[in-house]
């Protein structure tokens, strides 16, 4: 009994200012015809329903990283952000395998709060200044 009264409080906690994951969904990500062989429809919903109310899932216009498609940036709750997490930026992000390890991280607290899979590693990518603050802003 004792866990679950944690895990409410966990998510009463995580639900006031979760992380929040932005999906890019502009020119290139999302387009079959740039990366085939993949359900770009079903993205957003599989993250959704893996996440199960844990953090917030938008598509974006353009990221303006087309060569990185699919873009997803993971941003970090406010527990994060005071403990010094930053936006994380995944690119090449084709795959259910990625999709699920994103989630769980975003589950364990996310940037700031928790060590994403070493695998995420793969993903991550920097961007300029200039997108970076377009998204933050």
């Amino acid at each position: 009994m004792g866990r679950m009264i944690n895990e409410r409080a966990d998510r009463a906690t995580a639900s006031a200012a979760p992380c929040r994951v932005t999906v890019c969904r502009g020119c290139c990500c999302g387009d079959p015809a740039k990366i085939p062989g993949v359900d770009h429809s079903g993205q957003i919903p599989r993250l959704r329903a893996a996440l199960d109310g844990a953090a917030p899932v938008r598509a974006s216009e353009c990221l303006d990283v087309c060569d990185q498609a699919n873009v997803v940036v993971v941003q970090p709750s406010a527990a994060g952000r005071a403990a010094g997490g930053r936006p994380v930026w995944l690119g090449l992000v084709n795959d259910d395998a990625a999709l699920a390890d994103i989630a769980a991280w975003i589950r364990s607290g996310g940037p700031g709060l928790a060590e994403p899979p070493g695998v995420l590693d793969l993903y991550a990518i920097k961007v300029s200044r200039r997108v970076r603050e377009a998204l933050e802003g």
